[in-house]
């Protein structure tokens, strides 16, 4: 994760996840932000409100502010994606399975 004290942004948060394969993110939500997926690599389910849809490199899904979303990788291959929130949340506010290691 590049939180604000990393890269100077006040209002942006970037992540890297890789989700091996058979992993599932649980459906959560951001109150305040607003979030961008950038499918790097691999493909998965991605749900975002009531609607499911097959993600693959190269998608980019939009999550507005207080809106359940999750991901998940039922394989063959690992799924990797980049995600950039706004207003940006405190990773320690995080429930467990979100940790990020900060250096």
């Amino acid at each position: 994760m590049l939180a604000t004290e990393q890269f100077g942004s006040e209002r942006l948060a970037i992540t890297w996840v890789d989700c091996p394969v058979g992993s599932e993110q649980p459906v959560h939500r951001h109150r305040d932000a607003e979030q961008v997926y950038c499918i790097i690599a691999g493909s998965g389910t991605m749900v975002v409100g009531n609607d499911e849809r097959s993600v693959e490199a190269g998608t980019l899904v939009f999550i507005p502010p207080d809106t359940d979303h999750a991901i998940r990788n039922p394989g063959p291959d690992p799924l990797a994606f980049v995600s950039a929130t706004a207003p940006p949340f405190d990773p320690d506010e995080l429930d467990p399975v979100f940790r990020y290691a900060l250096p």
